[in-house]
C-alpha cells in the first residue's frame, strides 16, 4: 500500500554511472559460440507465419514475428544471464531463460489465437519446446 500514499522514498546509489557503463562493455565483449548464434537466428525465424520452416501454431496464431533486433537482443540477454551466472561462456539455456521476456512483445497474436485464448507467453513457450538446438554432428 505504500506506493499508493504520498511518501518520500529514499533512493541511494548502488552503482556508479562509469560502473554500469563498465558492465554494458564487458557484456558486448562475451563471445558466443556459433552454436548460440544458430539456436538464437533458428528461435527468431520459426516466429515469423511466412517461414517455410516455421511451425504450425505459428503460422496458425501470429500475425507478426520477431525481427532481427530481437535476435541481437536474445542473446545479449542470454549474455548477461551468463555473466551473472558467473559464467564467461554463454549456453542454449541461457537463451531459453530469456526468450519469454525478450520475444513476448515482438510477437503479435491474430485473431485465431486471440479468439482461442492463446497469448504471445504462449506462443512463445511453444516455441521453446519446438525449435531444436543445432546439431553439428548432423551438419547443421
Amino acid at each position: 500500500m505504500e506506493t499508493t500514499q504520498d511518501t518520500l522514498a529514499q533512493v541511494e546509489r548502488v552503482l556508479a554511472a562509469d560502473a554500469l557503463i563498465g558492465f554494458q562493455h564487458l557484456v558486448r565483449k562475451t563471445p558466443v559460440s556459433r552454436h548460440v548464434g544458430a539456436y538464437v537466428t533458428r528461435i527468431v525465424r520459426a516466429t515469423r507465419p511466412d517461414a517455410a520452416d516455421a511451425p504450425d501454431f505459428i503460422k496458425n496464431w501470429v500475425r507478426w514475428g520477431a525481427g532481427p533486433r530481437a535476435g541481437q537482443y536474445l542473446i545479449l540477454a542470454a549474455k548477461s544471464n551468463a555473466l551473472l551466472q558467473g559464467r564467461l561462456n554463454v549456453s542454449c539455456d541461457d537463451v531459453r531463460a530469456y526468450a519469454l521476456p525478450v520475444l513476448r512483445h515482438r510477437v503479435l497474436c491474430n485473431f485465431a489465437a486471440a479468439s482461442e485464448g492463446i497469448d504471445s507467453d504462449e506462443i512463445v513457450r511453444r516455441l521453446i519446446a519446438a525449435v531444436p538446438e543445432p546439431d553439428y554432428a548432423a551438419g547443421e
